[in-house]
């Protein structure tokens, strides 16, 4: 069993990812959205959320855990490994930042939550992989609500993606990370408006990649495999964005932390 989290609806992004490659995997994934977002939120406070989050994941038998939310990846990791050391943890920001340096020769640009860019986590994963390269970061923290809301075509997002990456694309980056799993809902926009010379990188397929070669005997196909997607609160609008995302109709289970 593979355990998944996030703050909300984004980590169903590398969900997704996750059962395009692996349609037979059994995992649970857990979106905290009672409690959503963890980005304006304290160290402390998200370290804590994590720690709970994790405990709902392994105690339904999660023998690995992917943080699909890059602020808890930036922020709780070590919490994390502290608290529950027999289990594997895997956070979101090195795989995408691998990427990113393997596409760049001169500069990445970062977008995330406040959380995350103020960490500098992207800045200093990014410097030890090739120190020669000039990291720009843009707090964006309009995106996880419009996310949850459905808006990914809407005329108020794309006046925000607009807002927002403006000063990264004057700026001329070579590639822009998606930081925050809710983004890749957004990422058509967020393309367009970036143009065909910028290298995006939404970290799902490379965070999937790397827990298949931690555990490959997670990954095995089985014939009836247990998938579970969880929210800490459960609405019709919830389960709608995620069918839409998912391509299946979800029904997710309410989860008490």
């Amino acid at each position: 069993m593979i355990g998944l989290f996030d703050s909300g609806v984004g980590g169903l992004t590398v969900v997704k990812e996750l059962v395009r490659k692996y349609p037979g995997v059994d995992f649970v994934y857990l979106g905290d959205t009672a409690r959503y977002p963890y980005g304006n939120k304290s160290k402390e406070t998200v370290e804590r959320y994590a720690v709970e989050n994790a405990k709902f994941v392994i105690d339904r038998g999660a023998k690995l855990v992917i943080v699909a939310c890059n602020t808890a990846s930036s922020l709780a990791m070590d919490t994390l490994r502290a608290k529950y050391p027999d289990t594997p943890f895997l956070g979101v920001i090195k795989p995408a930042a691998e990427l990113a340096v393997a596409d760049s020769k001169k500069s990445v640009g970062v977008v995330g939550t406040r959380a995350t860019v103020g960490s500098g986590i992207y800045e200093e994963v990014v410097k030890e992989l090739n120190p020669k390269l000039k990291v720009l970061q843009k707090a964006c923290p309009l995106f996880v609500p419009l996310v949850e809301e459905g808006m990914f075509q809407d005329q108020v997002t794309k006046m925000m993606v607009r807002r927002y990456l403006m000063p990264l694309r004057q700026k001329n980056v070579e590639s822009l990370i998606l930081g925050c799993t809710h983004y890749p809902f957004l990422q058509p926009l967020i393309e367009r408006f970036m143009g065909k010379k910028v290298k995006v990188i939404n970290s799902a397929e490379a965070v999937v990649d790397k827990a298949q070669k931690m555990n490959p005997d997670l990954f095995k196909v089985s014939e009836a495999p247990k998938q579970v997607i969880a929210f800490t609160d459960t609405s019709d609008h919830l389960d709608k964005l995620a069918s839409k995302w998912l391509k299946k109709e979800i029904r997710a289970e309410k989860a008490v932390l």
